[in-house]
């Protein structure tokens, strides 16, 4: 694994953990926050050919 690899994943979990404190707590605007974010590393892995699972749901098809 890459350094770059290992950072967008460390980025990707980072999130993930984000994203599901968001919607714990109810914060609409942290949660679209937090996808719009996850949905950027997920195409930028993509145009880098990295898999990386935690991106996995917000990879376009």
């Amino acid at each position: 694994m890459t350094e770059f690899h290992a950072e967008m994943r460390d980025r990707a979990v980072t999130a993930v953990q984000s994203l599901k404190k968001a919607r714990e707590s109810g914060d609409d605007y942290l949660v679209e926050v937090q996808e719009a974010e996850l949905e950027n590393l997920a195409r930028l892995a993509t145009e880098h050919g990295l898999r990386i699972p935690e991106l996995r749901a917000y990879t376009a098809a």
